[in-house]
């Protein structure tokens, strides 16, 4: 399988002393342990990594600190695949003194904290040579990644993208297990990006990956926000942490200009905080703001939701949406307004718009004409207000039943469990529960947090399934028991590749599962 570990963008070798310019240095220690002078050494370096399994011949190894283990324990296995040099912290550079490693050691205060610099230095800041695009948020990110991407065609037919759902290259393509790279996979896609003469890269931003500083020293030309939501409290404790690590993005230190969604308080705030020059939009409210959606209408002829996009002039445009949901009406507005941002022809970038691709995992139609079989779509919705957004835009799609498919995340902020399923209760006909991405929680446990949000709303537990086997199981019973005219929606995974149970990545993908049971199903041959 493609993955990471083909990114091998072709550079000329970087003297360690040219890799290591502008870094706080504490401390060099040569393969005997003992103090020495980095100018003395002639060491080249052709590439970096935090990863032991993404490595090659003369690259450097960072041993960055994590929340359960060193990365230094992973040095000899660097080492093996070809590192010859480490950087880490006081308590790795001991370790690694203990663990006799036999290369040089290099101490830093943060190694996570140093990473996008050196990377910068060894791959020579591939972004200052390219159009680069980032949007940010909580819901929207792969949806308007991919439409940003499509709307940029006319000028950027090969524009690259890293995200959530993929990264893709020049001819490389592969699934991804996060949504941000670390940041020297980030360095290797752009100057990759620039190798393949692809001109533009378009990046989903995190809030993690803004904190934890992977796309640091990268100034996109363009960063776009969709909303804000209840998400990742786990982490940032509360919204305000959580809007602060979001903003990052929209200051000089990493974007020359912002397109901020104001539908929320959130973007609202954004546009009047942000440090760099902000167009704004909204979409889904009738808040003022510099271009505004008007006219929404579903047109059932061509199987499109069509609205007015209103210019900062006046003038209104129409835009037939290549996506299905009304939530995607914000993601599509985005992406325009981003691509126009750039320079590129408005006629240009909404006809480029209308041809985009079907997004996997978005909204996505296992089977286009259902025939006498329900329709069958698959959306990442995981938050409480992605869920309610895609339940009501699935009403309005649906002659019969809307039956829902959920589960959520194992090690996952807990505290939107319960609302997520209140709203499935609410805005759902017939609930299937079942696993998502149980990680190192009992299942059960999680399940019973979305059991307890049900009930709150249905006391009696009209229409609905609790699956304890399997979620391929789930989607089965919920096409095979749904009618004709019905539609079944599964949400939460979108088009992840796998399924996470004790630490463990089993193959799993809602989308061939859905077709798979639809092609045994005996309506399918009516």
């Amino acid at each position: 399988m493609t993955s990471v570990n083909d990114i091998r963008p072709t550079i000329a070798p970087v003297r360690l002393a040219t890799a290591l310019s502008g870094l706080d240095i504490e401390g060099f220690f040569g393969a005997d342990g003992a103090p020495a002078s980095i100018a003395d050494t002639e060491l080249m370096l052709r590439g970096v990594t935090v990863s032991s399994d993404d490595c090659e011949s003369e690259w450097l190894f960072v041993a960055v600190p994590g929340l359960k283990q060193h990365g230094i324990r992973f040095a000899h296995a660097a080492i093996e695949a070809g590192a010859s040099v480490v950087l880490t912290d006081e308590e790795g550079r001991t370790q690694a003194h203990e663990r006799g490693l036999g290369v040089p050691v290099i101490q830093v205060a943060d190694p996570r904290g140093v990473v996008a610099q050196l990377c910068a230095n060894v791959y020579t800041s591939p972004a200052t040579r390219l159009t680069t695009m980032a949007i940010t948020g909580t819901n929207g990110k792969t949806t308007t990644s991919y439409l940003m991407r499509a709307a940029i065609a006319s000028r950027f037919p090969h524009a690259s993208l890293c995200g959530t759902v993929e990264t893709h290259v020049g001819p490389i393509s592969f699934e991804a297990v996060r949504t941000t790279a670390e940041a020297p996979v980030v360095a290797r896609f752009l100057a990759a990006t620039e190798q393949y003469e692809c001109g533009a890269g378009v990046i989903e931003l995190s809030a993690h990956a803004l904190s934890l500083h992977r796309v640091d020293g990268i100034v996109f030309d363009v960063a776009a926000f969709t909303n804000l939501q209840h998400d990742h409290l786990d982490y940032y404790g509360d919204m305000e942490n959580y809007f602060q690590a979001k903003a990052l993005l929209f200051t000089p230190e990493h974007s020359r200009r912002g397109v901020v969604c104001v539908d929320d308080k959130w973007g609202r705030r954004l546009a009047e905080q942000a440090t760099v020059p902000v167009t704004t939009v909204s979409a889904l409210t009738e808040q003022d703001a510099d271009w505004r959606v008007r006219d929404v209408t579903p047109d059932q002829t061509i199987g499109r939701t069509v609205f007015t996009l209103v210019d900062p002039s006046g003038a209104g445009h129409r835009v037939a949406m290549p996506i299905l949901g009304e939530v995607n009406i914000q993601n599509t507005a985005v992406a325009i307004v981003s691509a126009v941002s750039l320079g590129i022809d408005l006629a240009e970038v909404i006809c480029a718009i209308e041809d985009a691709p079907q997004i996997p995992g978005r909204m996505e139609k296992v089977n286009p004409v259902p025939g006498g079989q329900p329709l069958v779509i698959v959306d990442y919705a995981h938050t409480p207000e992605a869920l309610e957004w895609t339940l009501r835009s699935t009403r309005e799609l649906t002659p019969g039943r809307v039956v829902v498919v959920f589960g959520t995340d194992g090690d996952r902020d807990a505290t939107k469990r319960e609302h997520l399923a209140e709203i499935a209760a609410r805005e759902a006909d017939v609930l299937w529960v079942t696993d998502e991405n149980p990680r190192t929680e009992d299942p059960q446990s999680i399940r019973d947090y979305l059991l307890r949000g049900i009930r709150s709303v249905r006391p009696g537990m009209e229409h609905v399934t609790e699956v304890t086997t399997c979620r391929r199981d789930a989607v089965r019973l919920a096409i095979l028991a749904a009618d004709p005219g019905d539609t079944v929606i599964i949400t939460g995974k979108g088009a992840e590749w796998y399924q996470e149970v004790q630490g463990i990545h089993h193959r799993y993908n809602d989308v061939p599962v859905a077709a798979e049971v639809l092609a045994g199903d005996v309506r399918s041959h009516e």
